[in-house]
Order: structure tokens, then C-alpha cells, then sequence
């Protein structure tokens, strides 16, 4: 009898093979600017009148906001792009979570009517580290995502390298960072415009257990 396994590759796997043999060729000097792929990482998609109900019933901490993203008890975060459209990350680690769990289960009519939306397959998934991560997006960029004018949790949905994007600031520990989702199809470009955009600030791309550890569960942001 066989065993199923997970076969998924990273829509940018050939560009990280490549980061990978840069990074070994190089020094490990400390980088102004951090880059990973964590698009293999889980998260869901939620649409509906009633999300934030259903959410609420599943023990979730919602944004009081649209355009805010909150740190769940469990590391998991919660992101409101709308009054019924929520983005829902799997913490990091072992990539388990109660609340994605749930989304199996949405109900499709009467209290906390929604419909799940296949995020994992539809956007890729980025996360960028460093105090120089905003200068640097505002090469790509036309919100200011300095740290005094985008706080830790804020979402703009904008255009990046002339993509459509999510960006959302997630700090790590003390460290800004932000997540970054686009289309899937159009991942490889985005890396590319990242990597060259990054280059001017020490940038390198780091593995993703390295710049969201496990161990990164902390306050929430609202």
C-alpha cells in the first residue's frame, strides 16, 4: 500500500536552490534586509457576511478594523481585509491551527454563513525582515511603510512591482517585518524585483524557519 505524501513546491523553489547557492559562497555577515519564501506554510481564506461570526464562535480574537491584521493566542494571525473577507496564517512551526481547522467546517447558510477561498494555492507568500524593509519597498511601492506612519498589524492592499499585493506588518520578536502575498502565477517576478531591490540594503534571503521561528509567539496587534 502506498503513502500519500505532500508533493507541493514552492512557486519560487528554483529561486531559492539558486539563494541557497549564492548564501554558501558568501560570508554570514549580518543583512540590513532579510528575505523568505514561506508560501508552503499553511493559511485559509474566508468570505462572507458572517466571517467575523464564525470566527468569533471558534474562540478567534478578531481586528476591531478592517485593514488590520491580530496575533492569535496561538501564533496564528488573523488578518480583516474587509467586513467579510478575512485572511487566516498558520503559526509558525508545525503549521497547526484550530482556526484553519474550522474553515473545513464553514457553515454555507443561516448564522456564520461564509465560504472558504484557497489561499494557499491562489497567492504566494513572503515574508521581509529588517529596518531597512521599508525603504526598500518603496522602491516597488507606493505606500509608506515607515514604522511611525505603518504600525505592527496594518494591511494595504496596493500595488507592488506593479502587482497587485498584500502587504502586512508582522514584526518578528524586535524585528520589523512585514508579509507580503501576490498572485501565485506572478511569484517568480516578484522575487526577482525583490532580490534586486534588496541588494542596495545588504539584503539576503534567509530560510523561513530562521526568520519566523517557532518560538515567535508574542502580543497581538489590533
Amino acid at each position: 500500500m502506498s503513502t500519500r505524501t505532500d508533493i507541493r513546491r514552492s512557486p519560487v523553489s528554483r529561486r531559492l536552490a539558486n539563494a541557497q547557492r549564492a548564501a554558501a559562497a558568501t560570508s554570514e555577515s549580518d543583512s540590513r534586509v532579510r528575505l523568505a519564501d514561506l508560501s508552503l506554510r499553511p493559511r485559509w481564506g474566508l468570505k462572507g457576511r458572517d466571517v467575523f461570526t464564525f470566527l468569533a464562535a471558534k474562540g478567534a480574537q478578531n481586528p476591531r478594523t478592517d485593514h488590520r491584521a491580530m496575533r492569535q493566542p496561538d501564533g496564528s494571525v488573523i488578518a480583516r481585509l474587509s467586513p467579510g473577507e478575512a485572511l487566516i496564517f498558520a503559526p509558525p512551526g508545525d503549521g497547526g491551527s484550530s482556526l484553519g481547522n474550522a474553515v473545513e467546517s464553514v457553515p454555507s447558510s443561516g448564522q456564520g454563513a461564509c465560504y472558504p477561498v484557497p489561499r494557499r494555492d491562489s497567492h504566494c507568500w513572503f515574508a521581509i525582515v529588517g529596518a531597512a524593509a521599508p525603504a526598500m519597498f518603496a522602491k516597488l511601492c507606493g505606500v509608506d511603510l515607515s514604522p511611525d506612519r505603518f504600525a505592527d498589524g496594518a494591511i494595504a492592499q496596493t500595488s507592488v512591482a506593479r502587482l497587485s499585493a498584500i502587504v502586512i506588518r508582522h514584526d518578528v520578536a524586535d524585528m520589523l517585518a512585514f508579509f507580503l502575498l501576490a498572485e501565485t502565477a506572478s511569484a517568480e517576478y516578484l522575487w526577482d524585483c525583490l532580490d534586486d531591490a534588496m541588494k542596495e540594503f545588504e539584503g539576503r534571503v534567509e530560510d523561513a524557519d530562521a526568520i519566523w521561528p517557532a518560538a515567535e509567539v508574542q502580543g497581538t496587534s489590533q
